[in-house]
């Protein structure tokens, strides 16, 4: 009845006002700006590219700033290469400063930046201000083994709420962002899904972000998984999965709100 009211009502009755939709389309702006910028200064580069997936901006924002007026204290992000750096400048505010600076190769020895690993295998961390309210945001360093950070947000998430918020689940949120490919192909997923409601590791749940670009590197989805969607892992714990347009801001924002409300729920 909850996900009926949220689905049936709830959607149908979604109206955006006009200072919250050019709130959405100004992050959407910056996203794209930013890619094309560095398409343009920085030709041959890695630099994983978020283009096509710009929404996931959208999507962060909107829960972290719902989180906070929410009270919830932390969120903590895990994802893959994809789309990183968009998410260090636009999400948790690291300055295009030092992103152009590790492009350029001159950061300031002085400085810690980290081991010199590669910049998008960097974390960041920050406090994000939402109606005078803070909310820590961190980012999980993540080598090349994509997937291989799950378990250990969930395991600092997990630490987190024994230790610092004595064992409140609603103070300290993980989210996880992946590939579709990744998703249906790397055992850990699975791993990490199935201990999720066990007493020594569950986190009160993890919210996964799936960007659906329907190709592997290289591999359709028909000769990629034997089911048909890549989240049909999720059905062995019975957890919600929403299928949205991405490139729809309005239901990305939607999908936000009810992810949010569901796992504190």
């Amino acid at each position: 009845n909850w996900i009926k009211k949220w689905v049936e009502e709830q959607w149908y009755n979604q109206n955006l006002d006009r200072p919250k939709q050019e709130s959405i389309l100004k992050k959407l702006n910056e996203a794209v700006v930013f890619e094309n910028f560095l398409h343009t200064k920085y030709i041959g580069q890695k630099r994983f590219s978020l283009e096509g997936g710009e929404n996931t901006i959208t999507f962060l924002n909107e829960f972290i700033k719902s989180a906070c007026n929410d009270n919830v204290k932390e969120v903590v992000i895990g994802m893959a290469h994809r789309g990183r750096l968009n998410v260090l400048t636009s999400i948790l505010q690291k300055t295009y400063d030092e992103i152009f600076n590790e492009f350029e190769g001159n950061m300031d020895p002085e400085l810690i930046f980290g081991d010199g690993d590669v910049k998008y295998h960097l974390g960041y961390n920050s406090y994000i201000n939402e109606n005078g309210k803070n909310i820590y945001v961190k980012l999980i360093p993540n080598p090349s083994h994509l997937e291989s950070v799950n378990p250990v947000v969930m395991g600092y998430t997990r630490a987190q709420i024994d230790e610092e918020y004595e064992g409140d689940f609603n103070s300290a949120i993980p989210i996880l962002i992946h590939g579709d490919a990744a998703i249906a192909g790397q055992g850990i997923v699975y791993e990490t899904i199935q201990m999720s409601k066990l007493d020594g590791y569950k986190v009160g749940g993890v919210i996964h972000f799936v960007i659906n670009n329907q190709i592997g590197f290289t591999t359709d989805y028909d000769d990629a998984r034997s089911s048909i969607y890549c989240t049909d892992l999720a059905k062995i714990i019975d957890s919600p999965v929403l299928h949205v347009n991405g490139d729809d801001p309005e239901a990305v924002y939607f999908a936000a709100k009810f992810a949010l409300a569901y796992r504190q729920k």
